[in-house]
């Protein structure tokens, strides 16, 4: 397969939603919001076949959940039916704010 083909997005119906389903039973300890609401998660790519690349934030970098929060987002895409391979990119740029938040979260927080 040529590089170009190996690393080239594609659309999996449904494949994206469940990825995202999956992310969202995934809590920061200190804040009762999931950290898809809470805006930490920058990207979300399905290449083929069926292998999930996530580009994802923390709170800070000196969150004290910076080990388990990426290994459960691993461990619960990973556990998704037709899911190959998945790799939990960290990233702190750009850095996270509370803009990132959706509605849902910050009227959960009481920002709104």
């Amino acid at each position: 397969m040529a590089e170009t083909e190996k690393n080239k997005e594609v659309n999996v119906p449904n494949l994206k939603d469940k990825v995202v389903d999956a992310i969202k039973l995934v809590y920061d300890p200190e804040i009762p919001v999931d950290i898809y609401e809470l805006g930490l998660i920058y990207e979300i790519s399905i290449f083929p076949v069926n292998n999930v690349y996530i580009l994802m934030t923390l709170t800070s970098p000196n969150c004290p959940a910076a080990e388990s929060i990426p290994s459960e987002v691993k461990d619960r895409v990973q556990q998704i039916n037709g899911v190959n391979n998945v790799e939990v990119e960290m990233t702190f740029d750009p850095p996270y704010s509370q803009d990132m938040m959706s509605e849902a979260a910050k009227l959960e927080l009481g920002f709104l």
